[in-house]
């Protein structure tokens, strides 16, 4: 809606409404990085626990839950993948409707700052954090993939 369709509480709105898609930009941020925590916690136990029962483990079913540790950890690291995507992608919509409301604004910091950052372009300016959180899930699967690997191989040795 234009200014002058909308009245003269224009540009007050706006700010208040710019104001508070800042701020769920940063919120969105902020449970992004309380998803990445709860997943790098829930891989980690699930192999300390599995490595800590691993010796009380009966040996004729140590395989079968070894093979379903393994698919459950590569399970979540696909999902937590998925999550990282959407937050990314969630906030680079944020982030086109902020640039465009900064356009009726009389600065547009979050545009001038991604200038500054060579819109995340040159990676000697600014590395992305969604670039690089998303090899995480990939580092964190190799155990559960290694798992996999030694439950099929003893599963077939019987």
């Amino acid at each position: 809606m234009k200014a002058i369709d909308y009245g003269k509480d224009y540009q007050e709105h706006l700010l208040e409404q710019y104001k508070l898609l800042v701020t769920m930009a940063d919120n969105v941020s902020a449970r992004r990085a309380q998803t990445n925590s709860f997943y790098i916690t829930v891989l980690s136990a699930l192999l300390a626990i599995l490595s800590l029962a691993r010796e009380n483990i009966v040996s004729e079913a140590q395989n079968i839950i070894f093979l379903v540790v393994s698919v459950l950890g590569m399970v979540l690291c696909i999902v937590w993948k998925i999550n990282i995507n959407s937050y990314g992608q969630l906030n680079t919509g944020k982030f086109k409707v902020i640039h465009e409301m900064e356009a009726q604004l009389p600065f547009a910091c979050y545009d001038r700052e991604w200038e500054f950052l060579g819109a995340g372009q040159d990676s000697k300016k600014y590395l992305q954090l969604t670039k690089v959180e998303q090899y995480i899930p990939y580092l964190l699967a190799v155990p559960y993939l290694l798992l996999l690997v030694y439950s099929l191989y003893g599963l077939s040795a019987f």
